[in-house]
């Protein structure tokens, strides 16, 4: 039998970065600088591809979804860690804790759902380039993205009543800088095993799925990549997909590594779990519009426009 406070506990503590207390000031500094960028970013993306009709094409809509939802990542998770740094804010409410962690989660699974389909319109493209218009209609690229919403919010919303269920009497500080589904659970004294099934197995379960996909749609690209005659033919239906593949690697790759280094890095010091932990919710978003801006070349040249002193004749 527990308390009824123990079910709605006021607050948590998130205790920050752990052994580097000292250092909290100057951590806050390149956290400040990154997201700053990804703000900047990802908002000018995003009227780039609002304002230009030029841009208006399936990869673009999803490339603006993807911005969004960085925006909703980071802006989730730094300010939070920066006020924790720099002005030792360390409480935060039960219902603001359910929320960081409903959006942390839920921009994770619809990342990388978006990242699928950016993959299939890019096989769409490469494989079917003369029936793209027809196949990636506007009626289909808006039932992609309700369905990318939907499904990401089925999957995380039951994390939210997953932990309402739990009893925090024993402690309420968590060794973190943000909070997270099994983070959290963990505190409680009660059976998590729920939780550590459902928090586990379902989102990665999706995620893998959504790397398989995303792997056989590259199998096809290539397929058809080494099919065309000329070399420069080739080249330029690779080029097409480097940007893609990029913020593929950027999001997947710390991901991964993150996940294992938490399940067998038991000799890694915990503060830096913590701070590798928060650099990936912070660079990635801070990437995506530079890897975009670079490697696309109708965005350059939208954004060479949009800064450019010159006025039109």
């Amino acid at each position: 039998m527990y308390n009824s406070s123990c079910y709605n506990p006021s607050s948590f503590i998130l205790v920050g970065i752990p052994g580097l207390e000292q250092f909290h000031l100057w951590i806050g500094i390149p956290f400040c600088a990154i997201y700053l960028v990804a703000i900047v970013g990802n908002c000018i993306l995003l009227y780039l591809i609002a304002v230009e009709h030029s841009l208006h094409e399936p990869m673009f809509f999803f490339l603006a979804m993807l911005a969004s939802t960085d925006l909703i990542l980071s802006t989730a998770t730094v300010p939070k860690l920066l006020s924790n740094l720099w002005f030792g804010s360390q409480e935060i409410t039960f219902s603001g804790c359910l929320t960081q962690m409903f959006f942390l989660h839920f921009s994770f699974v619809v990342d990388s759902a978006i990242l699928l389909a950016m993959a299939f319109d890019r096989y769409v493209a490469i494989c079917f380039p003369l029936r793209y218009n027809t196949i990636l209609t506007p009626q289909l690229i808006i039932k992609l993205m309700v369905s990318i919403v939907a499904r990401s919010f089925s999957i995380i919303l039951p994390d939210v009543f997953l932990l309402k269920r739990l009893p925090f009497c024993r402690t309420r500080t968590i060794p973190h800088t943000y909070c997270e589904h099994i983070g959290v659970a963990r505190l409680s004294s009660a059976d998590i095993s729920v939780n550590i099934w459902y928090g586990f197995s379902v989102p990665l379960m999706t995620v893998v799925s959504d790397v398989v996909l995303i792997a056989v749609s590259y199998v096809f690209i290539l397929r058809a990549v080494f099919q065309l005659a000329s070399q420069g033919a080739r080249q330029k239906a690779l080029s097409t997909c480097g940007s893609h593949v990029c913020v593929i690697l950027v999001f997947y790759t710390p991901a991964f590594f993150s996940i294992l280094a938490h399940r067998f890095g038991h000799g890694v010091p915990r503060n830096v779990l913590i701070l590798f932990a928060n650099f990936y919710v912070a660079i990635p978003p801070a990437l995506n519009p530079v890897v975009y801006g670079v490697k696309t070349k109708q965005i350059q040249d939208r954004f060479i426009l949009l800064f450019s002193w010159k006025r039109p004749p």
